[in-house]
């Protein structure tokens, strides 16, 4: 009767194998036991390893994060510092975090750095959004952008503020550990301000709703977050994220936010303006004096202002800053140019006198370093749509650049 028994899962006879294990209605042999084993084993080996193998960064000290983005951004010197050490503090807190886990009592350890989270403030075109794009290039970290101005309060038309973190984690394909160490950009931050301080009918569902919505995940919680973005719905599978180690940066222009200081500052020295500060009042110079009670009364709720630890402003660009932008950084408009033409076989060659021509009408235009790439694609469009008869080389002069901006 013993010789009849064999192994419920693989049908080997007891003769046919080393040993075999009895339960109450069933049996199963070593070599059925072997490959459970291995396949429970694998398993919670890619769990452990998915915990374990979290991407690492490389951390840059401060003025190696600055001299990168030396190269990529025209002057904001000051911005350049203060982003360079909040963004070194802030990947510093995730590694050390990475690194030692263990809570020794009565030690540093036991110390929690909160995250530094960026808010940029400047006039359109001045290098917000391409600050945040250099950091996450330099880190080789995720990075996604999202426009404050889409989102509205959960019921109403619009995307839910989740939709934010569904992006980060589209920009790498859903792998939710490296997207809980990238860098999400938030633009138009300003435009979610409160739009008045007196109670309305209207609800303000896209301004101050949409401020209270954004707390939890700018703070660091596990957030369920929507996998194709929009708004959530009761059927739909969640993805969890924890943002507590994700890098906000928020941008936004604050139209009108100078007179707001003006107005402090000028009622701190009860109408005694020196003529330095008079001066400093008529050069908008004021920015560098903003404190977290000017974003208040612009419209920005308490909560939001302190989730935003750093903050500092972009300069205006100038003419001489306009053409430094055109010519000098890695990625300059005009060495794309010359690299599309000598695809090409041709050798682009530009006077000086065009660049400044290019660099007056932008500056009047008065959409920073943007409207650059206005003018030189209604410059170089003509040749670029026949390329084919061209000349191996292509002088644009003052004459040139004239005649095709004419009309602007």
């Amino acid at each position: 009767m013993e010789d009849l028994l064999k192994c419920n899962f693989c049908g080997r006879k007891k003769n046919e194998i080393t040993f075999l294990i009895s339960g109450i209605n069933g049996h199963i042999c070593n070599y059925c036991i072997e490959k459970t084993y291995s396949i429970i084993h694998k398993k919670f080996s890619i769990k452990n390893d998915e915990k374990i193998n979290v991407p690492t960064i490389e951390i840059k000290k401060p003025k190696e994060i600055k001299s990168f983005l030396d190269k990529n951004v025209i002057g904001q010197n000051e911005a350049k510092k203060i982003i360079s050490v909040a963004v070194y503090n802030h990947y510093k807190r995730i590694i050390q975090g990475d690194v030692s886990k263990n809570k020794n009592e009565n030690t540093e350890e036991n110390v929690e750095i909160e995250k530094s989270n960026i808010l940029l403030i400047g006039n359109t075109g001045t290098g917000k959004t391409l600050l945040a794009k250099s950091i996450s290039k330099l880190l080789k970290v995720p990075f996604a952008i999202a426009d404050a101005t889409t989102l509205t309060e959960a019921g109403y038309v619009g995307e839910d503020v989740e939709s934010i973190l569904t992006r980060l984690l589209q920009s790498v394909n859903y792998d939710i550990h490296s997207a809980e160490k990238g860098i999400i950009f938030l633009d138009e931050i300003d435009k979610i301000s409160r739009k008045n301080n007196n109670p309305s009918i209207t609800r303000d569902v896209s301004g101050e709703g949409v401020q209270q919505a954004l707390l939890k995940i700018l703070e660091g919680s596990v957030i369920n977050v929507p996998p194709q973005g929009g708004r959530k719905h009761p059927d739909q599978k969640m993805i969890q994220i924890n943002t507590e180690n994700i890098l906000f940066i928020a941008g936004g222009t604050f139209d009108g936010i100078e007179k707001i200081i003006s107005d402090r500052i000028e009622q701190i020295s009860i109408g005694f303006l020196t003529k330095e500060k008079q001066k400093e009042k008529n050069n908008n110079y004021f920015l560098k004096n903003i404190i977290a009670i000017d974003l208040k009364n612009f419209g920005l709720i308490p909560e939001l202002i302190g989730r935003f630890p750093v903050i500092t402003y972009l300069n205006p660009l100038n003419k001489n800053m306009l053409k430094k932008i055109l010519v000098e950084p890695k990625n300059a408009l005009i060495k794309q140019y010359k690299k599309l033409f000598y695809m090409d076989k041709i050798s682009m060659n530009i006077t000086d006198e065009a660049l400044d021509i290019i660099v007056d009408k932008t500056f009047q235009l008065g959409i920073g370093a943007r409207g650059l790439r206005t003018f030189c694609e209604k410059i170089f469009l003509d040749y670029m749509f026949n390329i084919e008869n061209i000349q191996p080389i292509l002088n644009i002069d003052k004459n040139i650049v004239l005649k095709k901006l004419s009309f602007s």
